[in-house]
């Protein structure tokens, strides 16, 4: 049997009362999803480990049942397996986010809309105007890109920028961690923030981008270090597992999915954001379980990026593009495929339209094979979840009754 996994980053959510007090998995047209809660087995499950911040990085890889206080080490790391750049000892590998600032507020952790191409011209000077033997920017993906500290502390205290929209950024500025450690990289990391405002706010990509009336790229905002994870690939873990597959617009899932020992399958006009390619992520994971990969993992972030724009219309589209662009053609395509399909479906945390941030409460999750006895679930959502067949699960144990 094959194995399928559709996450809907930071699909869950609050209930709303704009909705009638429901959440917007509830409120949302999904039959799609609903098919597979009403055919299968559902429950919740926790995806963020006690004392750990409730970030993509924990959620995805605990999904993966990775133990988080053996591999954790931030985004920084999952960042550069993602772009190919190969960490020392000694390396502190940071996500680098491009940030809009206004005034004294930090106004958008994304600037709005930022292409790739954008980022790389920023990114190119900032590694020329401050970058040297020890310090040097990467190029990433649109405002997520890599900062690699040779010799860096991983003892900090750093606040991820999504975490502050409309906030007084100066409060969350790097710090030592609270032994003591880190003073020297968390001073260094202060005077980088500093020095890209100045040699960002006057750059001619940014004056051309307030001109058209959009956010501009005025400073970076280090966070999520660490160095090089150890992380056991998947094919040594399950053996049923002979090929594996990621499919995901987003860095620090490619990083993941490197790490974990799954190829990364790159899909044309996969955005992170809501309007992606939904279909052709649904042809990628059909085609690639055709060609004989044995567990695909599809990861969609339109629905994290709308919670963090607390845009309400817009992350209801991005959960029924997702039913109806990716959970649809999916259904259709997988009694073709020739051998039987487990598909699981959930978030790896919900990012609430009235926070935009990330939280730590237990997500729903369904799980549909042929021949499972369904435990009487009729809609996929938060709510109904609690009353599945699974209970509550947490750890590796969502993973390994997958693979079961």
């Amino acid at each position: 049997m094959k194995h399928l996994i559709i996450l809907g980053d930071g699909m869950a959510d609050w209930a709303v009362p704009q909705l009638g007090d429901k959440t917007l998995l509830e409120y949302a047209a999904t039959p799609h999803m609903d098919w597979l809660a009403q055919h299968g087995r559902n429950g919740c499950l926790k995806t963020i480990p006690d004392g750990f911040h409730p970030g993509s990085e924990v959620a995805n890889s605990s999904i993966l049942g990775y133990d988080q206080h053996l591999v954790y080490e931030g985004r920084g790391p999952l960042e550069a397996a993602s772009i190919g750049v190969e960490l020392e000892p000694g390396d502190l590998a940071m996500r680098c986010n491009l940030v809009c600032l206004e005034g004294d507020l930090l106004k958008n952790h994304s600037c709005g809309r930022l292409e790739t191409e954008e980022g790389d011209v920023l990114i190119r000077f900032l590694q020329e105007k401050l970058g040297n033997e020890r310090i040097h920017f990467y190029t990433g993906v649109q405002y997520r890109h890599l900062l690699v500290i040779k010799g860096g502390d991983k003892h900090l205290d750093c606040t991820p920028p999504h975490d502050i929209p409309l906030k007084p950024w100066r409060n969350s500025l790097p710090l030592a961690s609270s032994e003591g450690e880190g003073s020297e990289t968390a001073a260094l990391l202060c005077d980088l923030i500093y020095k890209s405002q100045e040699l960002l706010r006057n750059h001619p990509l940014n004056i051309e981008r307030q001109q058209r009336g959009m956010d501009p790229a005025n400073c970076i905002w280090p966070w999520g270090g660490g160095y090089r994870p150890q992380m056991v690939p998947l094919t040594v873990t399950y053996p049923q597992i002979k090929r594996g597959s990621v499919i995901t617009a987003v860095d620090l899932i490619r990083g993941i999915g490197k790490y974990a020992g799954l190829r990364v399958i790159d899909v044309e006009g996969a955005t992170g954001l809501w309007d992606t390619n939904y279909e052709g992520k649904a042809q990628a994971a059909i085609q690639a379980l055709r060609e004989g990969d044995d567990f695909v993992y599809v990861h969609v972030e339109a629905s994290d990026e709308a919670g963090h724009d607390g845009n309400l219309e817009l992350k209801l589209k991005t959960i029924e593009n997702l039913d109806n662009r990716l959970v649809r053609p999916i259904l259709e395509a997988v009694p073709t495929i020739g051998e039987e399909v487990a598909i699981a479906l959930l978030p790896d945390h919900p990012t609430p339209i009235a926070l935009r941030t990330h939280t730590n409460e237990p997500v729903p999750f369904c799980i549909y094979y042929p021949g499972i006895e369904p435990d009487g679930v009729q809609t996929f959502s938060e709510v109904a979840a609690k009353q599945g067949f699974y209970g509550c699960l947490e750890g590796n144990q969502f993973i390994q009754t997958f693979m079961k």
